[in-house]
């Protein structure tokens, strides 16, 4: 029987995600003021960390927003209206940039990807033949909602091939987990959020610019105000920001972007490449089957067995039982599908333990498992991938 007094919650989905005691002691300092020196020393090294995530020597700029906001910022600094956009709509997110086209006086060409399935690139290829004025390619790198990771590589390839758009990227769930190196894929726009692989509480995103796409700003003629990037780059100059920065999230960043680069890119893929193997082994160990055809390391998303009708007690229960949130289906998919995050600041027993619950709780709704034997196959992931690493 569950005593409150030792309750424990536990995050699995895929953002907020949790974040670590000494980054929650960093932002729980007394608050800088924003125009100090202290402030913009600090302001000057996450920018540069931040460079060295997205893997760029351009500037990168951050905002007092969620994602959405860094989309948005691209979408009326890089864009004029009535431009011609195709997005790639493959899941929830996929459908944000069409909405944010549609609000901003685009014209969207909408490629509808089967939800679970990756976007061709030849599809891309024939509608920019078809589309020839199309002055940029939005798409999801890690579509969040369906666990499935596009690729962006090959995208980038064939759209620097056949045009002159701009590559734009939502990285929200993929930046910090795999390698997207920006500038050698020729990557124009990528952008990402706080509360994902950077082990932060929601309310900062992040947006980095090629040349190129800052060269398509003096075309731009969408209005504009708080997501202005000519005011960041003014503010710039002095080193600090436009507006009022989230300060303690952006002290806290500080030290996350500190031991991203202490342990290295390399080591931080290779991580959740470990955890997503080893998930994926133990939930079709359970006698799940995996929902994206092409699964990213950010989350994994997973059908509901035929064997348990209502699926969204699935989620219910694992926050009930157990403290854990895992995440459910969106759309036509809620009560069908649920996702199990290991993106940020998760490690082996992490896994080892929301697969145990899970476990307990599939047999409970009446799935026939044998217990251990998903968290038997996450362990035997582990230990292989370690002594191969």
């Amino acid at each position: 029987m569950k005593h409150p007094v030792f309750e424990k919650l536990r995050i699995f989905a895929p953002g907020p995600t949790p974040v670590p005691e000494a980054v929650l002691l960093e932002m729980s300092k007394p608050t800088l003021h924003h125009r100090t020196k202290e402030f913009i020393a600090i302001l000057e090294r996450v920018r540069k960390g931040l460079q060295f995530v997205f893997q760029t020597t351009q500037p990168t700029y951050l905002f007092a927003a969620s994602g959405s906001g860094a989309m948005e910022a691209t979408i009326v600094n890089c864009l004029a209206q009535k431009d011609e956009v195709i997005v790639i709509d493959g899941g929830k997110f996929g459908e944000r940039w069409t909405k944010l086209a549609q609000a901003f006086g685009l014209t969207p060409h909408v490629y509808k990807v089967e939800w679970g399935q990756a976007a061709d690139p030849k599809e891309i290829e024939k509608l920019l033949k078809t589309h020839p004025q199309v002055k940029a390619v939005l798409f999801q790198a890690s579509e969040t909602s369906t666990g499935v990771f596009h690729p962006v590589k090959e995208i980038a390839e064939v759209v620097k091939k056949h045009s002159d758009a701009l590559v734009v990227v939502d990285a929200i769930t993929a930046l910090g987990v795999c390698n997207l190196p920006m500038d050698s894929w020729g990557l124009d726009a990528v952008v990402s959020g706080s509360q994902k692989a950077f082990m932060l509480p929601p309310g900062l995103a992040f947006l980095a610019l090629s040349q190129k796409a800052q060269e398509a700003r003096k075309r731009s003629n969408i209005p504009h105000f708080y997501y202005s990037l000519k005011a960041e780059d003014k503010a710039a100059l002095t080193g600090e920001t436009a507006w009022t920065p989230a300060v303690s999230l952006i002290c806290g960043l500080d030290l996350v972007l500190k031991n991203m680069q202490t342990v290295g890119l390399p080591a931080i893929f290779n991580h959740h490449q470990r955890l997503a193997e080893a998930t994926r082994k133990g939930l079709k160990a359970m006698g799940l089957e995996l929902f994206a055809k092409t699964p990213g390391d950010s989350v994994t998303s997973v059908w509901v067995p035929p064997s348990i009708p209502e699926g969204k007690k699935i989620i219910s229960l694992m926050r009930d039982d157990f403290g854990i949130t895992i995440a459910g289906g969106q759309d036509q998919y809620k009560g069908k599908i649920f996702r199990v995050a290991h993106l940020g600041w998760f490690d082996e027993l992490d896994m080892i333990s929301v697969l145990g619950a899970l476990e307990i709780t599939l047999k409970k709704l009446g799935h026939d498992l044998q217990f251990g034997k998903g968290v038997g196959a996450a362990a035997q992931s582990f230990l292989e991938s370690g002594q191969n690493g």
